[in-house]
């Protein structure tokens, strides 16, 4: 186990890629300082730490950065050996967890909205088979004794909170009669406690929604 030390993290609540950092720093039991970051105005620490893309997260041990949310997570798995681990031992199960994560995270090309969420229901229905041979008996069931993992922490930061994305755009594109092994996903690890720790409310992420949508989308002429 690694000795105790300082460990800090640079988020921003809105972020599904902090998302992933604070809760893979939870799940595996680590104390760690959480600082809010103002992304319209970063703090000089922030600057300092990642000076190549100016983002969160950052995570920060013993004074040292890591930067990119894949990066922060290995290195956390790797730094606290003590379970649960995050990545599968085995390098074949870790190569096959690794690329769906990837696949899922890759960024949609389109050039409109249509577009894009027709790209995005594409990849859904390519995971929603994939995810039959990671889990083969059906969606998986956490408790104290089995933790989520690296996986899981990807997919519930993009999709865990689909349903409050597809009331405020008027768009239903995560159905459990469409994908029901990713909606079952989803559900089973809603009832983690430290998933709902780190799940902001839905009141919040609307007015987050509404904030993007006021400041980045013009308005129809």
């Amino acid at each position: 186990m690694a000795e105790k030390s300082s460990v800090k993290l640079h988020g921003m609540w809105a972020s599904p890629f902090a998302m992933r950092a604070n809760l893979a720093l939870k799940l595996k039991g680590i104390e760690y300082e959480y600082i809010e970051e103002d992304l319209k105005n970063k703090s000089e620490l922030l600057l300092q730490y990642n000076p190549v893309h100016k983002k969160v997260p950052v995570l920060v041990h013993n004074g040292l950065p890591v930067v990119e949310s894949s990066i922060i997570l290995e290195y956390i798995d790797e730094t606290w050996t003590d379970p649960p681990h995050l990545l599968p031992k085995d390098p074949y199960e870790r190569a096959k967890v690794c690329f769906w994560a990837a696949y899922l995270v890759f960024p949609a090309k389109g050039e409109t909205q249509q577009s894009m969420l027709n790209e995005l229901l594409q990849k859904l229905d390519v995971a929603e088979e994939g995810m039959k041979d990671i889990f083969p008996n059906g969606a998986p069931s956490y408790s104290q004794d089995v933790k989520p993992g690296y996986l899981d922490i990807v997919f519930y930061s993009l999709f865990g909170t689909h349903e409050v994305a597809s009331e405020f755009f008027g768009v239903e594109f995560l159905t459990p009669e469409k994908y029901p092994l990713l909606v079952s996903w989803i559900e089973a690890l809603k009832q983690v406690p430290e998933v709902q720790e780190v799940t902001p409310p839905k009141e919040k992420i609307m007015g987050f929604y509404q904030y993007y949508r006021q400041k980045f989308v013009p308005p129809k002429a």
